[in-house]
């Protein structure tokens, strides 16, 4: 499977990647050098978000859709994903 994932930095910005496995990657972003280089100095970070997509083309065109989303949209997306949850 492949993964979409939102994480909240330490001073509130978010982040988006792509993971085939998004525990590990959230453990690399708070404790390894192989974070990405923009939530190095931005730790701890928190998973917010994720999708789970059949092909790796599917997950990285959604990674991008939600690139250029806005602050306000991607909050909006997370408040949705939120609502979801407590609705399963």
């Amino acid at each position: 499977m492949h993964y979409i994932y939102i994480v909240r930095c330490a001073d509130d910005s978010l982040y988006t990647g792509y993971a085939k496995d998004v525990e590990r990657r959230i453990v690399e972003h708070n404790t390894s050098p192989k974070g990405a280089k923009a939530t190095r100095g931005r730790r701890p970070v928190v998973l917010v978000h994720s999708e789970k997509f059949e092909t790796r083309s599917e997950a990285m065109r959604r990674e991008a859709e939600i690139k250029k989303l806005t602050r306000a949209q991607k909050e909006e997306l997370l408040a949705k994903s939120q609502i979801d949850i407590l609705n399963v």
